[in-house]
């Protein structure tokens, strides 16, 4: 195994955003993986580094989402924000071939895709044996994110697809290779892949056996779904009660993708204006390029609460503090969601936007297709409704319900300022 630093010129990373405050390196892993069916490959492929200004200890290594064929940082996208304020070090890692070459498999001759298609001047000696090897790849990047960090904390976290993958390396691969401090398996899905995956599709079909976290985890794992992984995409089949390494936090209202996406590349959310923000996240059926047939998901919760898991899973490796549980959402037979008068999940980790809120918020789309399922639902209140519910206590409810998720762990105090200006910002926004 070596890592070298790749020459100088521009990294290529999708959904980077315009953070400012870090400093970008990119880093050539070389060596031979393992598979788990006894075999043995040559692999090259890179590590992508953002370090802030100060260090805090701790590095969250990312297994890049591969969904659109290329590496895509959703974590950075959702936590970067957290990550700068704390001092923590974010490493990205092309750890699947999907991701290197566009192709599931390795391919003979120009690759159809990913990052050796993107740039292949700069990225045509990268080398990725499959899947099948992705792990130990992943295993290997830990140990030599080590080296360039000694005595570092490392935390792994995967959205979605990267999330994917992680359950099975959490179950499976970890208790061997025993290379990180705690897991953040984010927005996963109820099954998991095969520890040998030849001929796994590009993308996880959702049918399948559902694939609980193992009951006793070797290190601190904090997993956050949402509505749309609980009902949707089958991850009320893999529940499975909190244990004294595992935390499940179940997000009402949120989806596994919403309006938070379009600030991508548009807005530095380190220093946004909550006006800036109300108009960013603000109902649309227009996301990431993409028109809907229904308002998206624009809750912000599910940035905050993420914000939030990365940081209490950080004191619980570092001080052994554990996070809060809380209550897995309220389901019915099917399953479905049970909701309230007003049509909102009852149960999970509760939000200010959840108990004060403004609009019917949730995961479950109308639209079954493949991307449309993932982005939930927005239904605003009316006026009239809003005037019963509130008159003028609105804004003195919502920053009450605030100051008591933060007191329950869920929301950081360093973030309650900015929510609740943000919500004064979006009701603002709604007066005609």
């Amino acid at each position: 195994m070596n890592l070298e630093r790749c020459p100088d010129g521009q990294a290529i990373e999708v959904a980077r955003g315009l953070a400012t405050g870090y400093t970008e390196e990119e880093y050539l892993l070389r060596g031979t993986a393992a598979s788990y069916a006894d075999e043995a490959a040559p692999y090259v492929t890179r590590i992508l580094i953002r370090r802030p200004a100060h260090l805090s200890g701790t590095v969250v290594v990312e297994w890049f989402n591969v969904s659109s064929f290329m590496d895509a940082g959703v974590e950075w996208q959702y936590i970067h924000s957290e990550l700068l304020r704390s001092g923590t070090v974010w490493a990205g890692v092309s750890a699947q071939c999907l991701g290197v070459t566009g192709s599931v498999h390795p391919v003979d001759g120009p690759a159809p895709g990913g990052l050796k298609a993107s740039n292949p001047e700069r990225y045509g000696m990268l080398d990725h044996p499959g899947d099948d090897f992705s792990y130990d790849i992943f295993s290997q990047a830990g140990m030599a994110i080590r080296e360039l960090f000694p005595g570092a904390r490392l935390i792994a976290a995967g959205m979605s697809l990267g999330a994917y993958m992680l359950t099975t390396y959490i179950n499976e691969v970890d208790p061997i290779a025993q290379v990180y401090d705690g897991f953040l398996p984010h927005c996963r899905i109820g099954i998991a892949p095969a520890l040998v995956p030849s001929r796994r599709p590009a993308t996880a079909d959702l049918a399948g056996t559902p694939v609980p976290f193992r009951a006793d985890p070797r290190v601190p794992v904090l997993a956050l779904v949402t509505e749309t992984d609980v009902i949707t995409a089958g991850y009320a089949g893999a529940r499975r009660p909190d244990g004294p390494n595992l935390r499940v936090w179940e997000l009402a209202g949120a989806a596994h993708a919403d309006t938070y996406l379009n600030t991508t590349g548009r807005l530095d959310l380190t220093r946004a204006t909550p006006t800036e923000l109300a108009a960013a996240l603000a109902p649309t059926a227009h996301v990431i390029g993409m028109d809907l047939r229904h308002l998206a998901n624009s809750g912000p919760q599910h940035h905050y609460v993420a914000k939030a898991a990365i940081r209490r899973l950080d004191q619980w490796v570092r001080e052994d503090v554990v996070p809060p549980q809380a209550p897995p959402l309220a389901t019915v037979p099917g399953p479905a969601l049970e909701r309230d008068d007003l049509g909102n999940a009852l149960g999970g980790v509760r939000t200010p936007w959840m108990e004060v809120p403004t609009a019917v918020l949730t995961g479950i789309s109308p639209d079954d297709g493949v991307l449309g399922r993932l982005f939930g639902l927005t239904v605003p209140f009316s006026p009239a409704v809003l005037d019963r519910l509130y008159g003028d206590g609105y804004l003195p409810a919502f920053e009450a319900a605030t100051d008591d998720a933060v007191a329950e762990g869920f929301l950081l105090a360093d973030d309650a300022p900015q929510i609740k200006a943000l919500a004064a910002a979006s009701m603002a926004a709604r007066v005609p």
